[in-house]
């Protein structure tokens, strides 16, 4: 153990030259490492910016891959960060472990145990750290010097060896990697990662990685809350125009009468209360990107406009009569049918095919159930920086419970459940925090029991269910109910409560009126 052998050495090194993707190359790398030197856990991180991120473990648990660590936050990952040398921590080291309740091997809070790491380096920069964990104390001290730097040297060659070959790859294909990484500040506002393993995802990550590239339309669908805009971010920081503006509009928040005037801009005096010139938005995200979310909400009478600016690139200022050239790419998100809602006559079917040049389905969470635990353990360490906790983790039986919720508000949902369960486990410990199921799972509840139905449908779908159930009446009931919290929420107008129910507003007045629903309005009487 104190010694490596001459054996491994050189298949170590044959490791390295194979012909192998970067996930196989790591995972070679710690098996040769925990072959060589007995422990219970081993992680591989690369440092970007002031984070490191977890590349391979072995002897953890799995959602440790979701963390993003700030090396400031970690005591024990800064001084391995700030060494030029092994930093071997003492058994009863006063400082925290970063992987704290993570333990495969242990389920609770480690108890004194050996502690090493080993920062990476290559051309005199410090590319990631290695890191080793044993439940046996004292098991790292006999370990000889040269032992460390061959598995250092070597740990540093594979970190540098899929660096160097993601970015020939890049080049082979004419693209350029997006090597800046994000800010705390860009982490804690949805981010810039997509985290994701499953095959939807990679499917996801090949179909930004190949449009990012073009000028192409690019228009991204998908249900609320799965991070359609968290997915527009990435095609920009891709794309040649990562250098340029990236200018978001919520086309739904947008009043109709003013929509026109935020979009293209107008001249002072162009209308009542335009008391001054103002740029529109295609005109602040010149060379650079638009992001149009909730595209389905754009009235009609602007389709038209936005119609000429895809097709010409250019857009009449309000209160001008010149046209205005404007090199804008457009990347548009909907969570509608935007096929059904051409048939019904509410979006035009020429601004349709201009928009869907390049679609991209964004996944649900309940098709992507093997991200679920990724997900959880970045929330997590996001929470347990905002929350100041020592550490932040979650029991084998919570992700049991979180993989088989079927998360009908997808990721923002998941989020929030986190959260919330976070807030819940901290009333009741100290600085390190463990989330049991008794923390989430009333937040999974709902008001009468449901069942899922998936056989005949790749939509699922969620059915209140009682004895003696009548389908129509709950039917009708159903309807109603959603009528009148729609027709609330929208202070009872009709038509753009047809527009969030994607119905004719004819149609539902007569549905609802069948439904016994009515809207009365007061007049009030002014004495003078």
């Amino acid at each position: 153990m104190s010694e490596i052998s001459s054996n491994a050495l050189i298949e170590l090194a044959l490791d390295l030259t194979n012909n192998l993707t970067a996930s196989d190359r790591f995972a070679r790398l710690l098996s040769r490492v925990r072959s060589t030197i007995t422990c219970d856990a081993v992680v591989l991180l690369k440092k970007s910016a002031d984070m490191l991120i977890p590349l391979a473990q072995e002897g953890l648990k799995k959602d440790l891959m979701g963390r993003r660590f700030i090396i400031q936050e970690h005591p024990r990952f800064s001084e391995i960060c700030a060494s030029f040398q092994p930093i071997r921590f003492p058994n009863d080291s006063p400082l925290p472990d970063p992987y704290d309740g993570m333990l495969l091997a242990l389920d609770g809070d480690l108890p004194i145990h050996a502690c090493m790491g080993l920062p990476l380096f290559a051309d005199e920069q410090l590319i990631g750290v290695l890191t080793l964990d044993s439940m046996t104390a004292n098991s790292f001290q006999g370990i000889t010097e040269r032992t460390l730097t061959v598995i250092s040297a070597m740990s540093s060659a594979a970190l540098k060896t899929a660096f160097l070959l993601d970015q020939l790859e890049a080049l082979s294909s004419h693209t350029q990697q997006v090597v800046t990484e994000l800010t705390q500040e860009a982490l804690t506002k949805d981010g810039g990662e997509i985290i994701g393993k499953s095959p939807s995802m990679e499917k996801l990550n090949d179909d930004i990685h190949l449009v990012a590239q073009s000028d192409f339309t690019v228009l991204i669908e998908g249900e609320t809350g799965v991070g359609k805009e968290l997915v527009a971010r990435n095609l920009h920081q891709q794309s040649l125009r990562r250098d340029g503006p990236l200018v978001y509009v919520n086309c739904a928040a947008l009043p109709e009468s003013l929509v026109e005037s935020e979009l293209f801009g107008h001249i002072k005096g162009a209308f009542t209360g335009a008391d001054r010139t103002r740029k529109g938005k295609f005109s602040l995200a010149d060379m650079g990107t638009i992001f149009l979310d909730e595209i389905g909400e754009i009235p009609l009478s602007i389709q038209s406009k936005l119609l000429r600016v895809l097709q010409n690139k250019e857009i009449q200022i309000v209160g001008e009569d010149a046209t205005v050239y404007v090199d804008v790419r457009v990347i548009a998100a909907t969570n509608r049918n935007l096929e059904a809602e051409v048939e019904a006559g509410r979006f035009r079917a020429d601004l349709f095919h201009r928009l869907t040049v390049y679609p991209i389905k964004v996944p649900p969470l309940r098709e992507r159930r093997d991200d679920i635990t990724l997900l959880a353990g970045y929330f997590c360490e996001q929470l347990r920086r905002k929350l100041g906790l020592q550490q932040l983790t979650l029991s084998s039986s919570t992700v049991k419970l979180l993989q088989t919720y079927h998360w009908p508000g997808n990721i923002r949902e998941l989020e929030h459940v986190i959260s919330r369960a976070a807030l819940r486990a901290q009333s009741t410990h100290h600085s390190v925090v463990k989330i049991l199921p008794k923390h989430i799972e009333q937040l999974l509840d709902r008001p009468t029991p449901m069942v899922r139905s998936i056989e005949s449908t790749n939509e699922s779908s969620d059915y209140p269910i009682s004895d003696n159930i009548d389908l129509k009446k709950a039917t009708q009931d159903f309807q109603r109910n959603l009528i009148l919290k729609i027709l609330h929420e929208e202070k009872s107008n009709w038509s753009a409560t047809a527009r969030k129910l994607n119905c004719d507003r004819s149609n539902l007045i007569r549905t609802a009126k069948r439904l016994g629903i009515s809207v009365v309005k007061n007049i009030e009487k002014n004495h003078f």
